[in-house]
């Protein structure tokens, strides 16, 4: 089994893949040596760890390198987060994922809006770029973001049904699962996963549950998002400031 359908298989409704999104070669190294079966990126940390935003500011030049620079400390397979797919129509969604699946990723997310916009695109344009990006043979992960600021007092069947359209469509142009963040709410998570074609990925935060409540909803894949690069980044920051305020830090340089 190639890494591609090892991470494909990973994807089992009820029984979740926990990814702990990294950003670089080191975290990567330091999250399979936890135990991860399958190393992840998060965009908004790749990019915000060398300097750029969000949102394909960072390079595909660069986000190829990083890639390189990950798959070369691990054997485990790993999904990059891809952003819009780097490209203004499917030909060029398709070189760009063939660069990806050439540097070594097992797998992409690949958002359904453009990069800076918060519309999302109509289902046809939307389709036809993971069509463009399965067509490499890499697991796509199609993100859905119908809920992306919608608060849970709007929620209702009527967004289901938006998901669902979407990934009837995502899944009839070859997508190998369904990403929907900003989704908390167990009742709607429930309602998803039972009726999408795909395995269903949902970012985790406060409140939305542990992975055995997340599990018992049906998801297949739970992802932490630039969670762990800000954490990361808050302990360094805070260790920093005992430093310069005096204080000893509790850990030894040798």
């Amino acid at each position: 089994m190639d890494k591609i359908e090892a991470f494909r298989a990973l994807h089992v409704p009820g029984d979740p893949l926990m990814l702990f999104n990294i950003w670089d070669a080191g975290s990567a190294k330091a999250v399979a040596g936890a135990g991860a079966k399958a190393i992840a990126t998060g965009s908004f940390g790749v990019a915000e760890a060398q300097g750029f935003k969000d949102g394909e500011d960072f390079s595909i030049e660069d986000a190829l390198r990083n890639l390189e620079r990950i798959v070369s400390i691990t054997d485990l397979p790993v999904t990059l987060d891809f952003e819009s797919g780097y490209g203004d129509d499917r030909a060029a969604v398709t070189a760009s994922v063939q660069r990806a699946r050439a540097a070594g990723a097992a797998g992409i997310n690949m958002e359904d809006r453009m990069p800076g916009e918060t519309a999302l695109l109509p289902l046809d344009q939307a389709a036809e770029r993971v069509a463009a990006a399965a067509s490499t043979g890499l697991f796509v992960n199609a993100r859905c973001d119908v809920y992306r600021g919608v608060k849970g007092e709007d929620y209702g069947q009527h967004l289901i049904d938006a998901v669902l359209e979407r990934a009837n469509a995502y899944a009839a142009a070859g997508a190998g699962g369904l990403f929907v963040p900003f989704l908390g709410d167990h009742s709607t998570i429930k309602a998803i996963c039972a009726a999408s074609p795909l395995p269903v990925n949902i970012l985790w935060g406060p409140g939305r549950g542990t992975r055995a409540e997340l599990a018992a909803q049906g998801v297949a894949r739970i992802s932490y998002g630039h969670g762990p690069w800000a954490a990361a980044m808050e302990w360094l920051a805070g260790q920093a400031r005992a430093v310069f305020t005096g204080d000893i830090v509790p850990y030894a340089a040798d």
